[in-house]
C-alpha cells in the first residue's frame, strides 16, 4: 500500500483540512494499492491562494523565459531515471498496459525547455505607428486531468503553463491520485518557487469549486464532453479563459487500395488497443470500402484474436483491465445496445476466459453497423470498434464528418497524395496518414464538441498567454527600448 498523507501546496507538504481519503484499487487485482487525502473546498482555497500569491508577488512570472526553461529542464532530468517506476505506478493505478507509458515523459520536458518562443516583437502599422506586442502569462491556471493518462496529460498542461509564466493548481482524478506525487517531488527538487505548482486530489464537487474560484484566471480541462460543457458555461459566465480537450468518436478510413496486413494492426492499435480503448483520440469507427468489407473484418478479427490480454505490468500485454467496475458496465451496456440496434459481434463481446480477477472486456468488433447507431455516435471508452462500410471516398468523408465530435482521424492508403486529399476534407483536429498524427510537437485538440483550444507544440504554450499591445508615441526609439529590456 502506498500511503500519502499530505498535499503539495505552496512548495510544502501540507496537512489536509479533513481526514477523508481516496482509496485506490488496482483494476487488475481488485485490491487496494494506496490511499491519498481527499481534498475539500478549504484545501482547494488554500491551493488557489498559494498560486495567486505566487503569481501576483512571487518570482516565477518575473523570471526570464530562459530561467524558467532551466527549471523545467532540470525536472525532466530528475524524472528520467525513474521513468520505469512511474510507468509501473500509472499502470497499477489505471490498468493501462505499461507499453503505452514507456519512454516519453522526460522528453516532453526537454521539448518545451528547448522550444523557441518569441514573446515580444515591435510591430509597425500602415502609417508608421509602432507598438510593442507582448505575450504575457494569463495568470493562475486550474489544470484538471482525467485518469486514462494521468501523468502525460498533467504535464501537457503543467509544462506549457509554467513555461508561459503562469502558476498552476493541478487536480488529478480520484482514480489516479498517487502518480502526481513524484511529479511534485521533482519540481520541488528542481527549485520551482513555492506556489508555482500546487497539487490537490479532489472529486467533482471540489473540482467545481476550483473552476468557479475567483482566484483562477484560466481553466484547462481534459475529460468528457458533458463535463466540459458545464465547465465552459461557468467560465463563460465569468469571462474566464478556458481550454477544453473533450471526447471523440474518431474515424479511421481505410481506402480501397489499402494494404490490409500493414493497416489493420495499426488501426486497431490506434483504436481498441489504444490504452484499452479508454482514449478520447481512439479510432472507434472503422470505415472500410464495401467491396473489401469481409476481407478487412476477417483481418481485424485475426489481429484481435491474437492480442495478449492480462497483467498491465507485463510488457507483452496489449489489452489490460478497464479502470473500474462502473466503466466495464458502461462498455458492456454499449455492446448490448449495439446488438439491439442491429449490429453483429464479429469477435469478442464478453469477458476474457481465464481472467479470474480484473475488470476486463474482450476486444470487440461490431460489424453490420451504420453511422446512425448510438454505438457509432457516442463515446464508449473501451475496447470496442464499429465497422462501417462505404461506397466511395466522398462517402467515407461524409460518414467521418457526420459526428458531433472532431478530435482525431486516420487515413490508410497506398497513395499518399490521395490520403492527403481525404485528410484535408476530414473535420478533425489531428489526422494521421498511415500514422497517429500525434506528437508533443504537434497541436492536438478538437473541432465541434471535441473541445476548444490546443495542447502540445508552441500552440500549447499560447493557450496560457495573453496578448498586449503597447503603443509608442511618434519618434520613440522602439528598437532600442526592446533591445535593452
Amino acid at each position: 500500500m502506498k500511503q500519502r498523507d499530505r498535499f503539495f501546496i505552496d512548495g510544502d507538504w501540507t496537512v489536509p483540512s479533513s481526514t477523508d481519503l481516496f482509496t485506490v484499487v488496482s483494476p487488475y487485482t481488485e485490491k487496494a494499492i494506496g490511499q491519498v487525502p481527499r481534498g475539500n473546498v478549504a484545501d482547494i482555497d488554500r491551493a488557489v491562494g498559494a498560486a495567486r500569491r505566487a503569481f501576483d508577488l512571487g518570482p516565477w512570472p518575473r523570471m526570464t523565459l530562459d530561467e524558467r526553461r532551466v527549471v523545467l529542464a532540470r525536472v525532466g532530468e530528475i524524472l528520467d531515471p525513474v521513468a520505469g517506476e512511474l510507468d509501473e505506478l500509472v499502470s497499477t493505478e489505471n490498468g493501462v498496459p505499461i507499453r503505452f507509458h514507456q519512454g516519453s515523459l522526460a522528453s516532453r520536458f526537454k521539448y518545451y525547455s528547448d522550444l523557441d518562443l518569441q514573446l515580444q516583437e515591435v510591430r509597425t502599422g500602415p502609417s508608421g505607428e509602432q507598438a510593442l506586442i507582448v505575450h504575457e502569462p494569463v495568470g493562475v491556471v486550474a489544470a484538471i486531468v482525467p485518469w486514462n493518462s494521468p501523468l502525460f496529460l498533467a504535464v501537457a498542461k503543467v509544462i506549457p503553463a509554467l513555461l508561459a509564466g503562469c502558476t498552476v493548481i493541478l487536480k488529478p482524478a480520484p482514480e489516479t491520485p498517487i502518480s502526481p506525487y513524484p511529479l511534485a517531488e521533482a519540481f520541488a527538487e528542481a527549485g520551482l518557487p513555492p506556489g508555482a505548482l500546487n497539487i490537490v486530489a479532489a472529486s467533482d464537487a471540489e473540482s467545481e469549486a476550483l473552476v468557479r474560484h475567483p482566484g483562477v484566471d484560466c481553466v484547462s480541462f481534459t475529460g468528457s464532453t458533458a463535463v466540459g460543457k458545464s465547465i465552459g458555461a461557468v467560465c463563460g459566465a465569468q469571462v474566464k479563459r478556458v481550454s477544453l480537450e473533450l471526447g471523440g468518436k474518431s474515424a479511421a478510413i481505410l481506402l480501397d487500395d489499402v494494404d490490409a496486413e500493414e493497416a489493420v494492426p495499426a488501426v486497431l492499435n490506434g483504436g481498441m488497443f489504444s490504452i484499452n480503448g479508454e482514449a478520447c483520440v481512439a479510432w472507434s469507427r472503422i470505415l472500410v470500402p464495401r467491396v473489401r468489407h469481409d476481407e478487412l473484418v476477417d483481418a481485424m478479427c485475426d489481429t484481435a484474436r491474437h492480442a495478449v490480454i492480462g497483467d498491465p505490468l507485463d510488457p507483452a500485454t496489449l489489452l489490460g483491465p478497464l479502470v473500474s467496475p462502473g466503466q466495464r458496465e458502461r462498455v458492456e451496456g454499449y455492446i448490448a445496445l449495439g446488438l439491439s440496434e442491429g449490429a453483429r459481434v464479429a469477435i469478442g463481446g464478453g469477458r476474457p476466459i481465464g481472467q479470474t480477477s480484473g475488470w476486463f472486456v474482450e476486444p470487440t468488433i461490431l460489424m453490420e453497423a451504420n453511422n446512425s447507431m448510438r454505438v457509432c455516435r457516442e463515446e464508449i471508452f473501451g475496447p470496442v470498434v464499429a465497422v462501417i462500410p462505404y461506397d466511395s471516398d466522398a462517402d467515407a468523408i461524409d460518414i467521418a464528418n457526420d459526428s458531433d465530435y472532431g478530435l482525431s482521424a486516420g487515413v490508410f492508403t497506398a497513395d499518399d497524395e490521395r490520403g492527403l486529399g481525404v485528410a484535408n476534407a476530414v473535420r478533425a483536429g489531428s489526422v494521421g496518414i498511415r500514422s497517429s498524427g500525434l506528437s508533443v510537437a504537434f497541436p492536438n485538440g478538437g473541432f465541434k464538441e471535441s473541445g476548444l483550444g490546443r495542447q502540445y507544440g508552441p500552440e500549447g504554450v499560447f493557450e496560457f498567454l495573453e496578448t498586449k499591445a503597447i503603443g509608442f508615441p511618434p519618434g520613440f526609439d522602439a528598437a532600442q527600448v526592446v533591445a535593452g529590456s
